[in-house]
């Protein structure tokens, strides 16, 4: 199981579900607590600005960041759930949970886990450009985004709500 969540309730989800693995997708300056619960091994810190094209000053995802995410999901031992947090829960780290989701059931739909994730958050907003990058690093043909498209912008919200996705 994947829970989402914003920086501010991390803690809170952390101990909640007993997870022991933390992926951390924030701004590179974010100062990010780490629940004691986690050991530092089993914590992801991939930083970047949510941006949907290259800006003067910021951090746009890219395939290094997309990489990096793969490979701890795909590392993860799923014997206690996965954290996935952004500063606000609603774009950088729905996308990554849901790219995790996808790596890690790749006999699943993209548009079901797409519509799964509309489901558990009418607030998330997954980051367009680190799905397209994922998508193509999964060879899964423009169908994850497509299935993004599809489920459309979340509904406004200051910070999303803690939700989980399943991987199956």
């Amino acid at each position: 199981m994947i829970h989402v969540c914003p920086l501010s309730r991390l803690a809170e989800t952390v101990e909640r579900t007993g997870a022991e693995h933390v992926l951390s997708v924030i701004n590179v300056a974010t100062p990010v607590a780490l629940p004691a619960r986690v050991m530092a091994d089993n914590h992801l810190f991939v930083g970047f600005n949510d941006i949907l094209a290259p800006q003067e000053g910021l951090i746009h995802p890219s395939d290094e960041h997309v990489a990096a995410i793969l490979g701890f999901a795909r590392s993860w031992p799923r014997r206690a759930p996965l954290v996935v947090h952004c500063y606000l829960g609603v774009s950088r780290s729905t996308a990554a949970a849901y790219i995790a989701a996808c790596a890690l059931a790749p006999e699943r739909d993209e548009a079901e886990i797409a519509q799964e994730l509309r489901a558990a958050s009418p607030i998330a907003t997954p980051n367009a450009l680190l799905v397209s990058l994922a998508d193509a690093a999964l060879g899964r043909q423009g169908r994850m985004s497509a299935a993004i498209k599809a489920i459309g912008r979340g509904k406004e919200a200051m910070e999303n709500e803690p939700f989980e996705l399943r991987l199956g």
